[in-house]
């Protein structure tokens, strides 16, 4: 997996995840801003897997590529079903929805990681 691209996707996810977390706190609604930002990483997301899949036609494929394919499909959805989600509630827990999709993209990216470094070599 491309190591810059994991790293800014992290970074975007968990800068994003705290924002929405204070704005929680600060009982606000999810505003167009906080879903367009997220549909935002949702792109990033998609490089990121493209990047992925991409990888799984070289000779450095994981052994457990079904494993990755599963970790695959469940990051590029996580970001578009977390927006839904958040405009399906307009309050406050909106921002928690997008929050926690926010939080866990980074723990996704990881997994993808350590499962990429085990290679059918």
């Amino acid at each position: 997996m491309n190591g810059p691209l994991s790293l800014a996707t992290i970074v975007v996810a968990l800068v994003l995840g705290v924002w929405y977390v204070i704005r929680c706190a600060l009982n606000k609604a999810p505003s167009n801003t906080d879903l367009w930002s997220m549909l935002g990483l949702g792109l990033l997301v998609v490089v990121l897997v493209v990047v992925a899949i991409v990888g799984l036609f070289g000779p450095d494929r994981p052994a457990d590529w079904t494993t990755f394919v599963g970790y695959l499909i469940t990051t590029i959805a996580f970001a578009p079903v977390g927006v839904y989600l958040a405009r399906l509630e307009p309050t406050r827990w909106g921002l928690l929805i997008l929050a926690v999709a926010a939080l866990t993209l980074p723990v996704l990216v990881l997994r993808l990681q350590q499962i990429a470094e085990v290679t059918s070599g």
